[in-house]
């Protein structure tokens, strides 16, 4: 008779552990019910508390003797707790170094527009100053073929010859004997350059003499 009540009893047991899924954890503590095959080892592993914690808290004696569906009560560790604790402190920190390095790439971003954009600007100021110069020498020297030639190719004034009246000597090195017009012009561009830089300062030595 005291074996078919245990054998009842364990059988409840059993069935109760089948539904409630074997074990209820409260906030602080967890309710189980042993299933076939369980050990204090394998429940202490499942739930990361030690052995001889469940032995005191159930009264157990013999930590090597346990029976299907007896009901143990214990406190779990809050190991869990810290680790999950550890883990989001750990995700915080990946943010904000995340963070600090999108920052940082942000403002390397734009430092490199804002140099790429003063790189630009000079460029645009280079350009302009270039074009600026290139039009001054233009003028300057329309000014002086206008004042020794009117732009004849064949003027002539003694031993001066040409766009730019050049003088014998002055032909015999930078060319310009014929009647070419590029010719000419390039034959004054060079005695231009040689003797004063610039058809500007060419310009201003003849505003000032009257001849260059």
């Amino acid at each position: 008779m005291f074996n078919i009540k245990k054998t009842l009893t364990i059988a409840a047991g059993v069935a109760g552990a089948l539904a409630f899924g074997g074990a209820h954890a409260s906030a602080d503590t967890t309710d189980y019910v042993v299933q076939l095959g369980d050990t204090l080892n394998k429940i202490s592993a499942k739930y990361n508390v030690s052995v001889d914690k469940i032995a005191a808290q159930n009264n157990i004696s013999n930590v090597n003797w346990i029976v299907t569906g007896q009901h143990l009560s214990f406190a779990t560790d809050d190991t869990t707790s810290t680790q999950a604790a550890s883990t989001t402190t750990a995700a915080a920190d990946t943010s904000s170094t995340t963070q600090a390095a999108s920052t940082t790439s942000s403002t390397d971003n734009t430092a490199s527009t804002s140099t790429q954009t003063a790189s630009t600007t000079t460029a645009a100021t280079s350009s302009t100053t270039t074009s600026s110069s290139s039009s001054s020498e233009t003028a300057a020297l329309n000014a002086l073929i206008a004042r020794e030639s009117s732009g004849n190719v064949n003027a002539t004034n003694g031993q001066y010859y040409g766009l730019g009246q050049l003088s014998a000597q002055a032909r015999a090195i930078y060319g310009g004997n014929t009647a070419d017009y590029n010719d000419q012009l390039n034959a004054m561009k060079a005695y231009i350059a040689a003797r004063y830089g610039t058809a500007v300062n060419a310009l201003a030595h003849s505003n000032s003499t009257g001849w260059y």
